[in-house]
């Protein structure tokens, strides 16, 4: 597993706080690069290690194991885990809607939901976007029957896209899809599923009940320097990618991770009255209705139970 070990260390860090990403770097996590580089952790007496990882049931287990003090992850995964009775909660929710779009080729393009139908899609087991296609259809009026759904390897669903062996994939706005732009030199026709009303909690960070009871203090002044980190990235998104870059030697091009940054901070949509970060009751509450329409979760415990707004910043 790489190790990413982010800034040095300050004569007032005082606090360690172990950060563990569901996944490889991309763009998602500039905000927390730029904290550590400008020195807002180190201002808010905090000595900050991130780290990659290798997908978010790993890192979970390390959580739970007391080896990290957060991880950053897709927040549906973490109500999912709460659901199934994992003591953890969700600290903030910076993207309550995850940037995840249709794309399709320019000579078949799709402009709105009700193209889908008599198109193939590349489906992935464990795939965001096309996990609650099903959803997605009924709530745009689209026949599900009609869409031919070809299964695939994970790894494989792009390649297969650009074969022209499926007229239809999903991605990620700040991932996948600046990379893949960059890479054939095409911007693809799509549909925001966001737009269109697919709400699946993204960017968002954990924390273990345990460590909450324990350490809530560092965990407030953790959420306040990257509450900066995400001000300062807005500010200069060129920026904030070269900062990103400078731990990530074998990454992309500036311009694929700019894209990636751009579209994060797009993503984090401030409430009125609310920091960024701010979870919403509903959302809690749609999300478990949009696993329970893909799995038997059983009965869903109550809204309270899997998050806490309490250290974000006031």
């Amino acid at each position: 597993m790489t190790m990413v070990i982010a800034g040095g260390m300050s004569a007032h860090a005082d606090d360690q706080v172990n950060v563990r990403f569901s996944w490889k770097l991309k763009g998602e996590y500039a905000p927390l690069y730029v904290a550590q580089d400008k020195g807002y952790f180190a201002q808010n007496k905090l000595s900050v290690r991130l780290g990659e990882g290798a997908g978010a049931p790993a890192a979970l287990g390390a959580l739970l194991q007391g080896q990290e003090d957060v991880v950053v992850l897709p927040g549906i995964f973490a109500v999912s885990a709460i659901q199934k009775g994992m003591p953890i909660k969700l600290i903030a929710v910076y993207h309550p809607k995850t940037p995840v779009v249709i794309i399709s080729h320019p000579d078949k393009p799709i402009k709105t939901p009700k193209d889908i139908e008599g198109k193939s899609i590349a489906v992935s087991v464990g795939e965001t976007g096309t996990t609650y296609l099903s959803t997605f259809a009924a709530q745009n009026g689209v026949d599900f029957s009609k869409i031919k759904r070809v299964q695939v390897d994970a790894q494989s669903r792009v390649a297969y896209f650009l074969q022209k062996q499926v007229d239809l994939v999903t991605v990620y706005r700040s991932n996948d899809l600046p990379a893949l732009e960059e890479k054939v030199g095409t911007n693809f026709p799509m549909i925001d599923m966001a737009q269109y009303g697919l709400a699946i909690p993204g960017m968002a960070i954990v924390s273990s009940d345990a460590i909450i009871a324990k350490k809530g203090d560092v965990l407030k002044r953790f959420l306040s320097a990257i509450d900066k980190g995400i001000t300062t990235t807005r500010g200069d998104i060129k920026g904030a990618s070269q900062i990103l870059l400078k731990s990530w030697p074998a990454g992309p091009s500036l311009k694929v991770v700019e894209g990636q940054v751009k579209a994060t901070i797009d993503a984090i949509v401030k409430e009125p009255n609310h920091p960024a970060g701010w979870t919403d009751e509903k959302l809690i509450t749609s999300t478990l209705a949009l696993l329970k329409s893909d799995e038997d979760i059983g009965t869903p415990k109550p809204t309270k139970n899997f998050f806490t707004n309490d250290l974000l910043p006031k």
